[in-house]
């Protein structure tokens, strides 16, 4: 039956039907024919007439009861030959990979499903969102919040943009009692000293104008580079890290004062070892935090000299305790004490601690009814906190089979039981990745891509996938053209459903952005739309968030007065779909947590916790 499907749908089969329809007419000879074929010695039989027929030159004429043997061997010999070049011309597509092609079960398969789901009205919903990774830093980015942050945030920005006299000397705030006991405990580490540095470079500099604000400090990594190492220590088997004394994390201990700050810094830098996984065995092992610290290379960062080089280890940590020194002194003067820690403490309960149960809440609450969920930006701990809350008694919880635990941000899916009972088919990532254009360098990391293939209950099958873009969307359309080349390659009659956090822009900059526009159009010529139909409104924002200065990197901070203009509010957030075959009834985006979204604002907000809003669309299939 197979065999007889592939060559219908290659147009030979059609060919043979008027034969086979006269033979059919005689039921006398069909019934011959029938017990002759089955015979196992038919082929030789067949193959020693023809040989007797050909080469008898001399014959009397054929009897009629010779004619008739002669019609049913013809006969036999076609239908033999029919059945034998069907099988062989089967074998040839299966070995060639086309199989799936011409003999269109899968397509047979999705047009018997979008007639069931037609027939019964189907509705389905389908929700992406980019949950973002934790933050470490609470303060790092502008939130809607309350009058007291926004108090505190225009103090630290007019701290640093219009110091004046408080724009005072390094020394002032990180004296030379604590330079003296920091060279000290570098030095009992076979490091060398930085007493010069100190004295002819640093002591005397003005803490916001010229070290804050200083750019060559900035490109040489010397106050960002420990930042990023020793901010916040993730600690094997432990759900809570270990935080450097600092402003920009979620350090809970007393600031007060800058002696309380220094004496707790020297204490976790320097004398208490904590347990940490070695790369290579796997295992953990006790390390203490300034021997983490990494040297800085000139040939990554060449702003740095080769003395710096060599000296950037000890460097590196007299840079990192200044910067902290003037972050505590900052804050304890544009605000109490007590008032900027307590809002810290509720922002990093909220922020940080509470991001899980919130996110959580928010799918459960307004998004359950979901057909499909695809998340962005998940670790495995929130992955298991899925399948073991409410939310994982109505979704298959499905993750990629190679997770990124180190960045630890990869993209899931959820597929309701209810509407995927056999949850995901396969998993074909590696097929989509494989697809990716020869020779071409797509900027996609570990985890970004999730694919699967999987069957709806009307019997439609899919390829679904949840995808995060990177930061200059450059592999959201070659990634498109993978998923598109890897369905009609082995996957022909499939829907493709791809919920993504594209990281496009409105205003891209030429080729090194992805433009919005230009996106739409890619999309579109593949037959596909979004749930923003073909031509995406470029002012459909679905991010609106901007650096504060309370973070390493003031050149990218920005003004309250201008979170708007220089933040990042651009319409990222998408759900792709065949055209033909999908028409959108209703599609909404949600920064709330209750299914609204309120233009202009930044978030996330301690109440909702992404910097990327939620995204749904309802369709139907086309008649």
């Amino acid at each position: 039956i197979v065999s007889f499907r592939c060559l219908f749908h290659q147009g030979f089969f059609r060919s043979c039907i008027p034969r086979a329809q006269s033979l059919m007419t005689d039921q006398k000879n069909l019934k011959i024919l029938l017990q002759v074929a089955a015979q196992p010695t038919v082929l030789q039989t067949t193959m020693a007439y023809s040989r007797t027929a050909r080469y008898s030159r001399i014959a009397p004429p054929p009897s009629s009861s010779e004619r008739a043997e002669k019609s049913l061997a013809s006969y036999r010999n076609r239908t033999i030959a029919f059945l034998v070049g069907t099988v062989a011309y089967t074998a040839f597509l299966y070995s060639s990979g086309g199989a799936g092609h011409y003999l269109g079960d899968s397509s047979v398969a999705a047009d018997k499903g979008m007639m069931a789901m037609k027939a019964a009205g189907r509705k389905l919903q389908w929700t992406t969102w980019n949950i973002a990774a934790i933050n470490n830093n609470p303060f790092e980015y502008w939130i809607t919040y309350n009058d007291e942050y926004e108090q505190l945030m225009k103090g630290v920005e007019s701290f640093l943009e219009n110091p004046g006299d408080k724009d005072i000397a390094v020394k002032e705030v990180f004296s030379e009692e604590m330079f003296t006991e920091l060279d000290t405990k570098l030095q009992g580490l076979g490091w060398a000293s930085v007493k010069t540095y100190w004295d002819d470079q640093y002591k005397d500099r003005k803490i916001v104008s010229q070290f804050m604000k200083d750019p060559l400090l900035g490109s040489k990594r010397l106050a960002s580079m420990p930042d990023r190492i020793t901010n916040t220590i993730n600690l094997p088997n432990n759900p809570d890290p270990v935080c450097r004394p600092t402003v920009i994390n979620q350090y809970d201990g007393d600031l007060s004062t800058q002696s309380r700050w220094w004496s707790e810094w020297k204490r976790f830098m320097f004398e208490k070892p904590v347990p940490v996984k070695n790369k290579q065995t796997g295992e953990a092992e006790e390390k203490r935090i300034v021997n983490m610290l990494q040297p800085i290379k000139k040939a990554k960062y060449p702003d740095i000299t080769e003395q710096e080089e060599k000296d950037s280890l000890p460097l590196q940590t007299m840079c990192g305790a200044i910067f902290d020194a003037i972050l505590v002194h900052m804050m304890n003067t544009v605000s109490e004490p007590a008032k900027w820690q307590d809002l810290k403490r509720t922002m990093v309960s909220e922020l940080n601690k509470m991001k899980f149960p919130h996110t959580l809440q928010i799918l459960q609450a307004q998004y359950s009814n979901s057909d499909v969920i695809a998340l962005q930006e998940v670790s495995s701990n929130f992955v298991d906190s899925i399948q073991k809350s409410q939310m994982g008694e109505y979704f298959h919880v499905i993750s990629p089979k190679d997770m990124d635990s180190a960045r630890d941000q990869n993209s899931v899916l959820l597929l309701s039981k209810a509407s995927f009972p056999g949850g995901a088919t396969q998993e074909i990532t590696s097929e989509v990745e494989a697809s990716f254009p020869a020779g071409e360098s797509v900027p996609v990391a570990k985890g970004d891509i999730l694919a699967i293939t999987a069957t709806h209950s009307d019997g439609v099958p899919f390829v679904i996938a949840s995808f995060h873009g990177d930061t200059n969307g450059l592999a959201t359309k070659p990634v498109l053209t993978a998923l598109v080349n890897t369905i009609q390659k082995s996957f022909a009659g499939h829907e493709l459903l791809f919920g993504l956090d594209a990281n496009t822009y409105e205003h891209a900059k030429p080729n090194k952005q992805q433009s919005v526009v230009d996106w739409g159009r890619h999309y579109v010529k593949y037959g596909l739309t979004s749930c923003w139909g073909d031509t995406p409104n470029p002012s459909n924002y679905t991010t609106f968030n901007a650096r504060t200065y309370l973070q390493p990197q003031l050149n990218k901070a920005c003004k309250q007065s201008d979170k708007r203009e220089k933040g990042d509010v651009n319409p990222k957030d998408f759900i792709i779909f065949k055209k033909k075959h999908f028409q959108v009834l209703k599609t909404w985006k949600d920064n709330s947590g209750e299914g609204t979204y309120t233009e202009d604002m930044a978030f996330p907000t301690l109440t909702f916790p992404s910097d990327h809003a939620i995204l749904s669309t309802i369709v139907q299939a086309k008649e």
